[in-house]
C-alpha cells in the first residue's frame, strides 16, 4: 500500500467542531518539524520493510544473518525514532505525527524481540558459559602461537581459535545494540523476558548435568558413606566448573549485553543464577550434618577438608560474580556451609585425639616393631598437614592446647609468638605428644626391658619419618626433627645396652693383655653362651631401623673381631679370620664352615663359629 495511502488510514477524521485554530510556527519550529517528519519516513521505510505481519520473507529470515549492515541501520533509524518521538511528546502529546511513531515503534519493537530470541537461542554453543569464560583465555593462546614457527597444525588451532572468538564477540555485540535499543525504547520488560527464559534454561541444564540436586538432610543420613562419596567428588568437581565457566560466564554475558543499565544486569543475573547457585552451596551443610555422628571415622574429615578447600578456594570468585545485593543469599550460603564444616572438622578433630588418648587396644607387636596405632595416627596427622593452609583458618575459633602442656625438651615456641601458623604448629605438635605418650605407656606390654627400648626406638623412627616426608617438617621445624633424632638415639642405646651389653663384657677390653690358652677359651666360652642367648632372643626382634640395625651390628661385629685377632695373630690364624670377617657376605655357606673347621684344629671353633653367625645375621644370610 502507497505510504499516502496508509498514512490516510491512520489518520483521525475531525470534525468541524473539533476544528482548532492552526498553530504559528516559528522558522526555527518549522524546520525541527521538517526533521521529525523526515526521521519518521526515514523508519518507516526500513521498519515496514522487515514487518513480519506484513512481508513473509521477514517473516522467515533474520534481519542479522541475511544483512547485517542493515540491521545496524535499523538499529539506528529506531533509536532516533525514539529520540523524535520524545521531542514529539513535549510539543503535541496528541499530534498524529507522535501516533505514527508510535505505530512504528511497536512492529520494531517485535522485530526487534524476534532478532534477540533467534540470536540467544540459534547461538547457544557461543554463547555456552565456558565459550563467555574463555574469550580472553582464547585470545591469549592466539596471540601465544604467534610465537612459534608456522605448520599446519598451528594454523589449523589457530584459525578455530579466531573463528570462535570472532563469532562470539559478534554475537554479544548484537545482543547488546539489540538490548540498548529495546531498553532506550521503553521495551525494556520484554527484552528481558527472552533473555531470563532461554539463559535461565541453559543455566539450570548446567547444574542438573554437574549433577546438583537437591537432597534433604533425612535423605542424606540414610546414605551410605561410599554414595555420599561419589556425591561429594561429584559436587567438588561442580564447584570447579560453576565457578571457572558456569556462572562467570553467564555474569560476564549478562554484564555485556545489559552494560546500559546496573538494575536490569542485576535482575537478569540473579533470576539466572541465584537458584542453581543456592543449591550448591548448600551441599556442603547437608554433607556437614551427616557426618557429625561422633562414630564417624577420622578419614571422613578429609572429604570434609576438601569441600571447605573449595569454597574457600573461589572465595573472591564468589564474591565477584555474586557480587550484586540480591544475590547476597548466595554468598550467605556459601559461608553458612564454610561455618558448618569448619564446626564438623574441629570436632572431627577432638574426636580424633580422644580415640588416640582412649586406644585400649591390647595388641602386642612381636619383636617391638611399629604398633599399628602409631601406623593409622601418622598417617592422618601427615595427611591433615597437608591441608595446613586451611586448617589455620577453621582453627582460629577454637583454642590451642596450653603451651605450658608441651615440654621444653619436646617443642620450643615463644610465647609471644600468636601467630595462627605458631598455634597450628603446636596443635600438631600435641596431637603427636599425644600419640607418643600413648606409644610410651604401650611399651609396658612387653616383659622384656630391651624390647621395651626398641619398641620405643621403632615408633618413634615411624613418626619422625613419616613427619620429614610431609608437611609435618614446614610446621614443626628442624629444631622439633632435631630433638626427636636425639630421642631416637638415647632409645637406641638404652636398646644396644640391655640386649647386646652382656655379650660384649664378655671380651676383653684391653687388646695388650696376654691371654693364656685357659684364659681364651674361658672368654670364647663365654663370648659364645652370651651370643647364643642374645641372639636367639633378638633375632626374633623387628628393628625397622636400617641404621640401628647396621649400628648394632657394626659394634658387635668391631668388639668380637678386635679379639679373636688379638688371640689369633700369635696362632697364624689372623690372614683366614680377615677373610671371615671382611668377606662374608661374598663367600658361599659351605666355605664358611670350611673355615670353620680350619679354626677347629687351632681349638677356637667356638668363638669364630659364633663370630660367623653374628656376621650371617648381621648380613642376613641363612645359617
Amino acid at each position: 500500500m502507497p505510504r499516502k495511502g496508509m498514512r490516510s488510514l491512520c489518520c483521525v477524521a475531525k470534525t468541524p467542531s473539533n476544528l482548532q485554530p492552526p498553530l504559528t510556527l516559528t522558522p526555527r519550529q518549522s524546520l525541527e518539524s521538517a526533521a521529525a517528519y523526515g526521521i519518521i519516513e526515514s523508519a518507516a521505510d526500513i521498519i515496514e520493510r522487515w514487518n513480519t505481519e506484513t512481508s513473509t520473507f521477514a517473516k522467515v529470515t533474520s534481519m542479522f544473518y541475511e544483512d547485517k549492515a542493515e540491521a545496524m541501520v535499523f538499529i539506528e533509524r529506531v533509536n532516533n525514532l525514539q529520540k523524535t518521538m520524545d521531542l514529539l511528546v513535549s510539543e503535541d502529546p496528541n499530534s498524529e505525527r507522535l501516533m505514527r511513531a508510535q505505530r512504528l515503534m511497536e512492529i520494531a519493537m517485535k522485530r526487534l524481540q524476534k532478532e534477540f530470541y533467534q540470536i540467544l537461542s540459534m547461538n547457544r554453543a557461543y554463547l555456552d558459559p565456558e565459550s563467555v569464560s574463555t574469550r580472553s583465555s582464547l585470545t591469549s593462546a592466539r596471540s601465544s602461537y604467534s610465537d612459534f614457527p608456522e605448520d599446519d597444525d598451528s594454523n589449523t588451532v589457530g584459525d578455530s581459535i579466531v573463528e570462535v572468538e570472532e563469532v562470539a564477540s559478534k554475537v554479544m555485540t548484537d545482543l547488546r545494540s539489540i538490548a540498548e535499543c529495546m531498553i532506550a525504547s521503553g521495551y525494556a520488560k520484554e527484552c528481558v523476558i527472552i533473555y531470563k527464559t532461554i539463559r535461565k534454561s541453559i543455566i539450570d541444564e548446567g547444574v542438573y548435568r554437574l549433577d546438583v540436586e537437591k537432597i534433604s538432610i533425612a535423605k542424606a543420613k540414610k546414605m551410605s558413606w561410599e554414595e555420599m562419596e561419589i556425591k561429594i567428588r561429584s559436587w567438588l568437581e561442580a564447584v570447579k566448573v560453576s565457578m571457572e565457566t558456569l556462572f562467570k560466564g553467564e555474569r560476564i554475558l549478562c554484564d555485556h549485553v545489559f552494560q546500559s543499565s546496573d538494575a536490569i544486569r542485576e535482575s537478569c543475573f540473579t533470576e539466572i543464577s541465584r537458584e542453581g547457585a543456592v543449591l550448591l552451596f548448600g551441599f556442603p551443610e547437608i554433607v556437614s550434618a551427616k557426618i557429625s555422628k561422633k562414630s564417624s571415622p577420622p578419614e571422613k574429615t578429609f572429604r570434609l577438608l576438601d569441600m571447605y578447600s573449595a569454597i574457600a578456594g573461589n572465595w573472591r570468585a564468589i564474591e565477584s560474580i555474586f557480587s550484586f545485593e540480591s544475590t547476597s543469599v548466595v554468598r550467605s550460603q556459601a559461608l553458612k556451609s564454610l561455618v558448618s564444616l569448619s564446626e564438623s572438622i574441629r570436632s572431627q578433630l577432638r574426636h580424633f585425639e580422644s580415640r588416640i588418648e582412649k586406644d585400649s587396644s591390647k595388641v602386642v607387636v612381636h619383636g617391638g616393631g611399629v604398633h599399628p596405632l602409631t601406623t593409622s595416627a601418622m598417617n592422618h596427622i601427615s595427611l591433615l598437614a597437608d591441608y595446613s593452609n586451611v586448617l589455620v583458618d577453621i582453627l582460629s575459633g577454637s583454642p590451642p592446647p596450653d603451651r605450658t602442656l608441651l615440654p621444653e625438651s619436646y617443642f620450643n615456641v615463644s610465647d609471644s609468638d600468636d601467630s595462627p601458623s605458631s598455634e597450628l604448629a603446636i596443635r600438631f605438635a600435641w596431637l603427636i605428644l599425644v600419640l607418643l605418650c600413648k606409644i610410651d605407656r604401650k611399651a609396658n606390654h612387653y616383659k622384656d626391658c630391651s624390647v621395651q627400648y626398641l619398641f620405643l626406638t621403632n615408633n618413634l623412627q615411624h613418626v619422625v619419618s613419616r613427619a620429614r616426608c610431609s608437611n609435618l617438617k614446614q610446621l614443626l621445624g628442624d629444631d622439633w626433627v632435631r630433638r626427636h633424632v636425639a630421642k631416637i638415639k638415647q632409645f637406641s642405646d638404652s636398646y644396644k645396652r640391655l640386649a647386646w651389653g652382656p655379650v660384649l663384657v664378655t671380651l676383653p677390653e684391653n687388646r695388650a693383655v696376654e691371654l693364656s690358652a685357659e684364659e681364651v677359651k674361658e672368654r670364647f666360652e663365654k663370648f659364645s653362651d652370651s651370643f647364643e642367648r642374645a641372639y636367639g632372643k633378638q633375632s626374633t626382634q623387628g628393628r625397622s631401623d636400617s641404621e640401628l640395625r647396621e649400628e648394632i651390628n657394626c659394634r658387635l661385629r668391631e668388639s668380637s673381631c678386635r679379639f679373636i685377632e688379638s688371640i689369633t695373630t700369635r696362632e697364624g690364624l689372623l690372614s683366614w679370620l680377615e677373610l671371615v670377617v671382611v668377606s662374608v657376605v661374598q663367600l658361599p655357606l659351605k666355605m664358611l664352615r670350611v673355615i670353620c673347621l680350619i679354626c677347629f684344629r687351632e681349638r677356637v671353633l667356638r668363638g669364630v663359629h659364633m663370630c660367623l653367625l653374628l656376621c650371617l645375621a648381621c648380613q642376613g644370610s641363612p645359617h
